[in-house]
């Protein structure tokens, strides 16, 4: 063979071989592999707040990928029952719920706390403590145990304390009264005499209409109104100690979880932390505006619990967080941090905003 023709053939094996070297190297990032992530959720399709939120993390994660995690989202009943969204998951049915992690303390009460508890953290306090003082470590220790990974995914910050069909001027008018209130919030208010009920949102309505309870917490104003409430409920006290920083979980099978690239990981953290701040800001904005509706449009009287009827909540909180850390170390363990967290961060928060509120409300006269 000629010597220029080897180096013609040589060169055409090496353009080839180069081509297929390339295609080669470039075939993972072309066709990447697709992912299924079906979402099972405790609220109700297109509910204002908690479930459209919920949507829109799961368009979210599907817009971010471009449709390689495919996500199918099911509203609470579409798919399986709200409360049955915890199991669903666990066991690996589907991907992952949105919920409040909250409805699952019957199988550990450390769950309640990380929605919320009495007398707990408020939004920019609970955000402190799961991603800088430990508490989404004690999150993983304990949803690990369910083979789960849960993250914050939405918050509805300080809530109301509730619809009551009469007058509560002192804490022995919770005496009897049948309310539905779930979490660590229904212990306290059990308690005092009250009887707590768990009741999925969809179900609240139709059960307060017909007396079947006679109060009800739910969430706050925004929400409150679009759930009709006042038709059923004169009197909406505030402020809510049971829940004053309900952070809203996205709880995922670990086992799928530990299945995904860093880069799906880090994508999901995203979309759950946008959100996590997005729904805040969204109820922030609406809550007072649904507020004077339910006023000016509906007549509701909105009261304040009274200073005897609150320090009544407090002892029954307290009473309520002994037992609770008698279930196990890990649940002190998760308590004391807690109280480590409302401490310190609840403290600065009283020099800092609670101080600056005083003072801006004095002066504008407010």
């Amino acid at each position: 063979m000629k010597r220029r023709d080897f180096i013609k053939k040589a060169g055409t094996v090496a353009a080839v071989g180069g081509v297929a070297a390339t295609t080669t190297l470039a075939a993972p990032a072309i066709a990447q592999k697709r992912t299924d992530m079906v979402i099972v959720a405790t609220w109700g399709r297109d509910f204002p707040g908690l479930g459209t939120g919920a949507q829109r993390f799961a368009k979210r994660v599907s817009d971010l990928t471009e449709g390689r995690i495919a996500v199918q989202y099911f509203a609470a009943g579409e798919r399986v029952g709200a409360f049955d969204s915890f199991d669903e998951v666990a066991s690996g049915n589907a991907q992952a719920y949105h919920a409040a992690d909250y409805y699952w303390k019957g199988k550990n009460p450390a769950w309640a706390y990380f929605t919320s508890v009495p007398f707990g953290l408020t939004y920019t306090e609970m955000s402190a403590w799961i991603h800088h003082m430990g508490g989404q470590q004690l999150w993983d220790e304990l949803a690990d145990g369910f083979g789960l990974k849960c993250l914050a995914c939405g918050n509805s910050g300080v809530q109301m304390g509730g619809w009551f069909n009469k007058e509560i001027e002192t804490a022995d008018d919770l005496k009897g009264l049948k309310m539905r209130i779930p979490g660590l919030g229904g212990d306290v208010m059990a308690k005092l005499g009250a009887s707590p009920v768990s009741l999925p949102g969809g179900q609240i309505y139709e059960n307060l209409v017909s007396g079947a309870i006679d109060a009800t917490e739910w969430v706050g104003p925004w929400n409150d109104y679009f759930m009709k409430f006042y038709e059923a409920a004169k009197y909406y006290y505030s402020p809510g100690m049971h829940e004053p920083g309900g952070f809203l979980s996205l709880g995922m099978n670990k086992k799928w979880w530990m299945s995904l690239s860093k880069t799906d990981q880090l994508i999901i953290e995203a979309a759950a932390g946008q959100e996590n701040d997005y729904l805040m800001a969204e109820y922030n904005a609406n809550n007072g505006t649904y507020l004077t509706k339910l006023r000016e449009e509906h007549g509701v009287e909105v009261r304040e619990f009274s200073d005897e009827i609150y320090d009544s909540f407090g002892e029954a909180a307290e009473a309520v967080f002994d037992e609770t850390r008698q279930h196990s170390e890990f649940v002190g363990k998760v308590h004391d941090s807690f109280v480590n967290a409302r401490t310190l961060v609840g403290g600065w928060a009283n020099h800092a905003e609670a101080g600056y509120y005083r003072q801006r409300n004095r002066v504008l006269g407010v």
